[in-house]
């Protein structure tokens, strides 16, 4: 609530007076309100500086005299342009409101309310305003291809713009657009990531900027992403968006990769009620079921909840492969006043599947076998079970001048089993069953808000978090069940699966980290703004089965700097480092883990803001320096003559370099677009085998990639009708190996896939949709086998369409 404290005797005696006059029954009694119109027209000086509406609101309304309610989920992420001039209290109101998406409705008595804008009935079929005015943090029923503000790069609210690295956006409009339903297929459609299935189908890698992403977010909250184990793939029906860094993200993340960052943002309750039912029916009988209803449980609205049921049932192109998922989940928000709101959440998936590991060989010699692509060389008994629950709880408490105190909590537990084989040695099985489990707990506490100097407003965020893993394994086995197959007649269902005996549950290791942070943002002059920030980590791992494998690092600190300058209302140039820190297990001649791996982000790019802020487009240059990698170093005094006890040394340096272009947003009232461009050099500059330095580090991935996703409200009559489609196309892949006459290589050449889409809106309540995914039935491998066994190639999906009908309620 924003009044004037100062105004309030004042008002209390006015409203007195013109009621005793009432009262008195005199002629009066059109006096009072008549007055009142003529203060709200009367003009006067106003100084309201440019920065977060939520402030710049309040501060109106003191010098006003008025009273203001600000909700803050009207406001998250909004910025004002201020207000310096003589206008009356209506005028500075829409001043202080341009380019939000907000209005205001005098009720009278000086109480005014904060709504916003209403649009034209084009809005009912689902097209947006080209404004873009109140974007907000939050996508879902946007209809849009972007956002207002994220967080992930600099724990700061800041636009698309404002953030000096190339950072993205996957609504909740694109996700619904592209029929995506799981975290995979975000990866697949965002600039600049690449997904590999090199490990198998069911593995799945996500890498940007040449390196292997290896934590994934939750509502800010980094977990471990074990690459080299089977992982549940995040159901999306559970989320508004995923927000997207390309580069270091340390000051969010702490330790881990320089790949960049995937942060899935969860849905929340809405103030109104809504309910949707969703269905699909695709190829291969790919079957999919999904509730999703919330609102008020209270008259006030204090009280909110919302509840996702999802259900899927598929099989797949490839012979005998099946797979389910179920996810419940369930998120209620509280206001126990008018400044503090609680969020409990929790949520439980399932999800099955009988291929997730292995995939096929390469030829003898190199090359591809040919290989039909429905073909699985792997048995109908295999699974991957996994189950995942999971809890949260957020407090956030509203302080005086626009500050905010927020305290979040998670917990995470996800079990996995497994029995699952692989081609090793081109002509026989080797069968690996494992049990999993991977617990995640997650602490933060953050004060944020904006402060006044020298005469600019700029933003601060204080904060600490804890952060700790759980990680066990065992009731292990593995061994070669046969030999002598023939890959080109093997049968999945023809085999009875052998007798074993597992092993023991197997010892925890824990990895923990403790953290404190900081960043701000410091207006230097009204176009130049510095953003500054810091973290200090104490990481520790403790391996309860061999205590030599414990380690610690000690108060490593991790750097954020940028600087943004805006050349005009639309554009912006910037300059900015980052870092990140990655812990080694290898030992030192003093037999000690050396010191972290740091990756270092160097970038500069220019970025732009259209109609405000419905259209944002960007373009940069970046180097990254993966440097201290471990390298062997010879045997010498005290380093032992084994394997076990050779000593290495922190020297090793790769190098990546590139470009980052996107564009996404809308581009008229009914066209969205989302596309983005890399081209990505990654080289080792420094290693122990002088004869890799110059070579590519990693040529399994690709160096261009280039993806577009577009949809388009048809307009006059047939605006009931919407079409778009996709590209995605990426460079070579490739692997190789041996010299002279036994120097064999295996690749997959550049190639293009296109999806189209077709909507129509049959009534207010039902939408149905077809999606089309490889339209052109383009055969081509994910991902390249090397020698007999791990990667593997991997078929890409043929042809397939999808059929989605949506009730809303």
């Amino acid at each position: 609530m924003a009044t004037s404290q100062g105004m309030q005797p004042l008002a209390r005696a006015v409203h007195a007076a013109a009621l005793g006059l009432i009262i008195a029954g005199g002629s009066l009694t059109a006096a009072a309100p008549l007055a009142a119109e003529q203060g709200v027209q009367q003009t006067r000086a106003y100084q309201v500086p440019a920065g977060n509406l939520s402030s710049a609101l309040s501060t109106f309304a003191s010098q006003a005299g008025i009273t203001l309610p600000i909700e803050p989920g009207l406001v998250e992420g909004l910025r004002s342009p201020g207000l310096n001039a003589a206008t009356s209290v209506e005028g500075g109101l829409q001043q202080l409101l341009q380019g939000t998406g907000l209005q205001v409705s005098a009720q009278g008595n000086g109480l005014y309310l904060l709504t916003p804008q209403v649009s034209d009935t084009a809005l009912e079929l689902g097209a947006t305003s080209i404004t873009g005015q109140g974007l907000t943090q939050t996508t879902e029923n946007s209809g849009s291809y972007t956002t207002g503000a994220m967080q992930t790069a600099t724990k700061l609210p800041l636009s698309l713009r404002e953030t000096p690295q190339s950072v993205s956006v996957v609504t909740r409009k694109r996700m619904d657009d592209k029929a995506m339903t799981t975290i995979s297929d975000v990866v697949k459609s965002a600039p600049g990531l690449f997904l590999n299935n090199a490990g198998g189908a069911g593995r799945p890698t996500f890498s940007s900027r040449g390196f292997d992403v290896d934590n994934i977010m939750y509502d800010g909250f980094p977990t471990s992403f074990l690459t080299y184990l089977p992982s549940g793939d995040a159901n999306l029906a559970m989320y508004d968006r995923v927000e997207i860094v390309r580069g270091p993200n340390g000051l969010a993340q702490g330790a881990g990769s320089p790949a960049g960052a995937i942060n899935l943002v969860r849905k929340r309750p809405t103030r109104q009620f809504q309910g949707t039912l969703t269905g699909s029916a695709g190829s291969w009988d790919d079957y999919t079921g999904t509730l999703d209803v919330g609102g008020p449980l209270s008259d006030s609205g204090t009280l909110r909840a919302r509840t996702v049921v999802s259900r899927q049932d598929a099989k797949s192109f490839r012979d005998s492969v099946k797979s389910d998922n179920d996810l419940f989940y369930g998120v209620v928000d509280a206001d126990l006043s008018e400044n503090t709101t609680l969020t409990l959440g929790g949520y439980r998936q399932k999800s099955h599947t009988n291929y997730i590991w292995g995939g096929l060989p390469m030829a003898r010699g190199g090359g591809h076998l040919g290989l039909p692509r429905d073909t699985f060389l792997g048995h109908d008994w295999e699974y991957s079970d996994n189950r995942t629950t999971g809890y949260f709880a957020t407090l956030e408490q509203g302080l005086p001048n626009d500050w905010t105190l927020r305290a979040a909590a998670m917990q995470s537990k996800t079990d996995t089993d497994v029995l699952a084989s692989s081609i090793w040695e081109y002509n026989r099985h080797y069968l690996w069953t494992e049990a999993m489990e991977q617990k995640e707990t997650g602490y933060d506490l953050a004060l944020s808000g904006p402060f006044q100097l020298l005469g600019e407003q700029h933003d601060l965020t204080l904060g600490v978090s804890k952060r700790k893993l759980d990680y066990r394994s065992g009731k292990a086995w593995s061994n070669y069940i046969d030999t002598g197959i023939n890959l080109f007649t093997w049968d999945p269902r023809g085999h009875a699966k052998p007798n074993y005996v597992r092993g023991d549950n197997g010892r925890p290791e824990t990895t923990t980290q403790d953290s404190v942070y900081a960043s701000t943002r410091l207006r230097l002059t009204e176009p130049l703004s510095l953003i500054l920030g810091g973290r200090v980590d104490w990481y520790d791992f403790e391996d309860s089965a061999d205590r030599e494998n414990n380690y610690k690092v000690t108060r490593n600190l991790t750097r954020y700097a940028g600087l943004v300058y805006d050349l005009d209302t639309h554009h912006s140039v910037y300059v900015s480092y980052t870092d990140i820190f990655k812990p080694q297990t290898e030992k030192g001649v003093d037999r000690k883990a050396i010191v972290p791996i740091v990756g270092e982000n160097y970038e500069v790019g220019i970025k732009g803001e259209y109609f405000d802020g419905a259209l944002n487009a960007s373009m940069a240059v970046f180097q990254i320096d993966q440097k201290n990698r471990a390298q062997d170093l010879p045997d010498i005094k005290g380093c032992g003559s084994g394997p076990a006890s050779a000593c290495s040394e922190a020297a090793g340096l790769v190098r990546s370099r590139g470009i980052d272009m996107e564009i996404q947003g809308a581009l008229t009232d009914n066209w969205q677009l989302a596309a983005g461009y890399t081209y990505t050099q990654t080289k080792y500059v420094s290693d122990a085998n002088a004869a890799r330095e110059g070579e590519d580090f990693d040529r399994k991935k690709p160096r261009q990639l280039f993806k577009l996703s577009t949809i388009y409200n048809l307009p006059g009559e047939l605006q009931r009708w919407r079409v778009g489609g996709d590209i995605y196309q990426q460079s070579r892949i490739r692997t190789a190996g041996g010299a002279g006459a036994t120097a064999w290589k295996n690749e997959q050449g550049s190639y293009t896939v296109v999806g189209l889409v077709a909507g129509y809106k049959a009534s207010e309540q039902l939408d149905l949709q077809l999606n089309v995914n490889n339209l052109f039935d383009r055969v081509y491998y994910s991902s390249v086998a090397s020698g007999g066994y791990n990667p593997y190639d991997i078929y890409g999906d043929p042809r397939n369409l999808k059929l989605t009908a949506r009730y809303s309620f």
